[in-house]
């Protein structure tokens, strides 16, 4: 297919947390809101001036001082914002929220606090860690709220004098659906016989979504759907359809990688992707949007830290609902080093998704830059891929 107009400009844009947008954002005079986390409610993160910047750390190597503060039994995705955060990459923050997601990222932005990595030259720079639910009640959405209102709303308003009312959450509601629908849109594109999009090009635009300010993003995207519409798909059959689940995935190149070996990604549930990342906020009249937006996060969230049994088989039922939405012929379980939740997560959900669902299954730990380990990475996906042509020859379907 034709190369994407934008795909380059794009790609350049991961190269680093402090890319060239989040410069003009600043330079707009917005307050930059780094976050850590899909679990803390992103449009309140973007109400007025305030932009929000998922801080990812693109192209890791060496984790030496991080590992010295942390040890090297903690994830490489903390342990990578920590390096990148003492090499002064994310100079940009004006502040970082983080939630109790998980204990390894906690450690890391509280080793930036101690370290005093960011807002050395800004009186107003603040840390906030939010307490965050393990179940799907009501009591949980009532704590939701009144973590954001002490560590987002509060912090945002006292210190950089951003407007937090209700009418300011509803109009950042609004345009966080308005790029939820143009990621959506695209990702439709991938449940065609012959996709006119490839699940990297996806990724890279869907990442640049979370990476960057949307403000500054949404006219590419409009453009780019159109560009794709209009785009003529390759003739050749891609070897196999794969879902690809688990935990964060900011590196490109692990998509890449897998479509290299004949297996189209069809289709994203991780963090960082369209699924559930990307799932519009409805809102109504009657209740303040706080709450409601609170209700959205904790009903739609998919991350193995919560708990309660409907969650527990309900984010299995989840994956198996993509796969066949998206006609997968199979599902790629990733799950970084160390990454404790998505160690267990990935355990239950690769056996339930074959033996209950009947899904091929690749369970896979890997780096969190992927580049270091591509030869071993390489080889499992070759032989996943050779594995479901060999089902669909026994079942007597065209390979």
């Amino acid at each position: 297919m034709r190369d994407l107009k934008y795909l380059q400009y794009f790609e350049d844009l991961l190269q680093q947390a402090n890319n060239e947008l989040v410069e003009q954002a600043k330079k707009d005079g917005k307050v930059c809101v780094a976050y850590t986390c899909e679990n803390v409610p992103e449009p309140l993160l973007n109400l007025d001036r305030a932009v929000s910047i998922r801080l990812t750390a693109p192209n890791t190597g060496s984790l030496d001082i991080a590992t010295y503060y942390m040890t090297n039994l903690l994830c490489e995705p903390s342990r990578a914002l920590l390096e990148r955060a003492v090499e002064g990459g994310f100079n940009f923050a004006d502040c970082v929220i983080t939630p109790d997601g998980c204990t390894m990222m906690n450690r890391a932005v509280e080793n930036m606090e101690l370290l005093h990595t960011m807002g050395k030259d800004n009186p107003n720079f603040f840390h906030a860690y939010m307490e965050i639910a393990f179940k799907n009640t009501e009591n949980d959405v009532n704590l939701a709220v009144l973590q954001c209102k002490n560590h987002i709303l509060d912090p945002l308003r006292e210190k950089y004098g951003i407007d937090t009312s209700d009418e300011a959450i509803r109009k950042a509601v609004a345009e966080h659906n308005e790029l939820c629908a143009l990621i959506r849109e695209l990702g439709e594109f991938r449940k065609e016989e012959k996709p006119r999009i490839t699940g990297y090009e996806f990724h890279v635009l869907c990442l640049a979504t979370y990476v960057c300010p949307k403000y500054l993003v949404k006219d590419k995207l409009k453009e780019t759907i159109e560009e794709v519409r209009n785009r003529e798909p390759d003739d050749k059959a891609w070897r196999a359809r794969v879902l690809l689940v688990g935990s964060e995935v900011d590196d490109s190149g692990l998509i890449k990688l897998i479509e290299e070996q004949g297996a189209f990604v069809c289709c994203d549930r991780f963090c960082f992707g369209s699924y559930p990342g990307r799932t519009p906020i409805v809102l109504h009249e009657g209740e303040d949007a706080l709450t409601q937006v609170c209700r959205h996060y904790i009903r739609n969230c998919q991350c193995p830290r919560m708990m309660s049994m409907d969650k527990v088989y309900g984010r299995k039922k989840y994956v198996a609902d993509l796969a066949h939405e998206y006609h997968a012929d199979g599902v790629v379980y990733e799950q970084v080093k160390f990454c404790d939740p998505w160690a267990y997560e990935r355990m239950l959900g690769s056996s339930m998704l074959q033996l209950d669902y009947g899904f091929p299954v690749l369970s896979v730990d890997r780096p969190y830059n992927v580049s270091s380990s591509v030869g071993q990475m390489r080889t499992r996906v070759q032989a996943f891929v050779e594995s479901i042509e060999i089902k669909k020859i026994q079942k007597g379907e065209k390979a």
